[in-house]
């Protein structure tokens, strides 16, 4: 009789360690399941606030910019020694808080914030290339020409990216709803739209923009490649000495700048200025294991600064 019940014991002790095997796969999974329910439900809320970090960076910055709209010393002045132009490097909100006589919260912000400003019109802006006026739209031709030329670009260039846009205008002004164009390219990245190829585009990228109108490049913030292409037969020597002598608080008017030119150059107040309306804010807020970086394009008029266009940024 033990015989024969051994075998029944040795079947109902694999029966009973599969049920057990069982039970534990099944509660294993929904304890990973819940584990992973938690990352990402963790993984949303840091996205979520470090948005509105990054918001409160873009509204700072704003704030920042109405102010400096509001200065009467430096109103019609915008250049690179003025607080708007100061970066800010890593900072953490703990700091901030722990300054706030009225926080009460025991646990500290572990949230990182840097950005900057930057004059948008530092750039030369593509949009210029699309004008009605014959003679405006050849003089902004020549600008973009004489840019490529000094970037080393191919001699088409210029002329390629003139015609596109041109082309996509004509298109977007014929569709039905003309105030959301749908073809013109509104971010430099999008000239690949154009046919130019991907190392044309780094290589301009730096040097140009795209923004809603036609304007003018700040002689106080511009680059020397963009001051040369803006300014015919400047040289990059005589450019240089621009640079330097506008770190004493920039040129009041063009006037104060052709005074360290040739007698032969001249400053064209259809291409130059010496203020800014377009400002672009880049902040990057790093909270928990989570990157936010977002880029906004603001512009001041009087002393309102109002968002144009906002987009997030891959990480580097």
């Amino acid at each position: 009789m033990n015989r024969i019940r051994h075998p029944q014991r040795g079947a109902a002790l694999l029966l009973a360690m599969l049920i057990v095997t069982l039970v534990a796969t099944l509660a294993a999974g929904m304890v990973w399941q819940q584990w992973q329910a938690v990352e990402v439900e963790a993984a949303e809320r840091a996205r979520t606030q470090a948005s509105w970090l990054v918001q409160g960076a873009v509204d700072w910055a704003r704030l920042i910019l109405r102010t400096d709209g509001n200065d009467t010393k430096h109103r019609n002045i915008d250049s690179l020694d003025e607080v708007w132009a100061t970066p800010l490097k890593d900072v953490k909100l703990s700091d901030f808080l722990a300054a706030d006589r009225n926080n009460t919260t025991d646990n500290p912000l572990e949230a990182v914030l840097s950005g900057q400003i930057t004059d948008a019109q530092a750039r030369y802006n593509l949009r210029n290339l699309v004008q009605s006026n014959p003679d405006d739209a050849s003089l902004h031709l020549a600008v973009l020409q004489r840019l490529c030329e000094t970037l080393g670009l191919p001699s088409d260039t210029a002329t390629r990216i003139a015609q596109g846009l041109r082309g996509a205008n004509a298109e977007d002004a014929q569709a039905a709803d003309s105030a959301n164009p749908l073809l013109t390219p509104q971010r430099t990245s999008q000239l690949a739209w154009l046919g130019l190829d991907a190392d044309t585009l780094a290589r301009l990228t730096p040097y140009v923009t795209v923004l809603p109108g036609t304007s003018q490049v700040n002689l106080n913030t511009a680059p020397p490649e963009v001051l040369m292409a803006t300014i015919p037969g400047l040289d990059r020597a005589t450019a240089e000495r621009l640079l330097k002598a506008r770190l004493l608080g920039g040129f009041a008017t063009l006037d104060a700048a052709k005074k360290l030119m040739p007698e032969t150059l001249q400053t064209d107040p259809r291409l130059l200025s010496v203020a800014t309306q377009h400002f672009e804010i880049l902040g990057e807020m790093r909270y928990d294991a989570y990157v936010l970086r977002e880029l906004a394009l603001v512009r001041r008029q009087n002393s309102e600064v109002s968002v144009l266009r906002r987009e997030t940024l891959p990480r580097d």
